[in-house]
């Protein structure tokens, strides 16, 4: 069988060209592979040092939670500290969400609700405050950087007033 494929005569100018062309693109994904391999590299450091940080706080909940198993009957003081112990355990954890950008949404109770950063879950007959007027946090929200991750959760006064 013949070869019926079409030759097709370029310039030799036109050859170095390509030839130029293909060796800046060969080396285009050297770089953009090398690149890929160092962001590889800084994302699995990132991800080990997150769960470095988690360990820490599972080991301190561990420990509150060995205390207790082992000792049924926890002294009075112990019972005092319990409050400020597990405080502090949250108060890392939510550092080392920190660390990264993630932030607690800052809502206060009496105010009116922000719904780009809260979603109300209920309403209570409330005559001494104005309508819509937030009266407890059910659950706190959370942002990542300028991003709503998880909106907080409120409950809002319902009055007669605001029907």
């Amino acid at each position: 069988m013949p070869d019926l494929s079409p030759n097709y005569l370029i310039s030799l100018e036109l050859r170095e060209l390509l030839v130029q062309k293909l060796g800046i693109l060969q080396k285009d994904n050297v770089v953009l592979q090398q690149s890929l391999r160092e962001q590889q590299t800084r994302t699995t450091a990132q991800t080990e040092d997150l769960f470095l940080e988690l360990l820490e706080v599972a080991d301190a909940l561990e420990a509150l939670l060995d205390y207790l198993e082992n000792n049924p009957n926890p002294s009075p003081e112990f019972i005092e500290r319990l409050p400020r112990s597990i405080g502090a355990v949250n108060r890392k954890f939510l550092g080392v969400l920190g660390k990264r950008q993630l932030l607690p949404i800052e809502l206060q109770e009496g105010t009116e609700p922000d719904f780009n950063l809260c979603r109300v879950i209920d309403r209570e007959e409330r005559t001494d405050i104005p309508d819509q007027t937030i009266t407890k946090i059910v659950r706190r929200g959370f942002h990542l950087g300028e991003k709503v991750l998880r909106p907080a959760e409120v409950i809002t006064a319902k009055s007669d007033n605001g029907h």
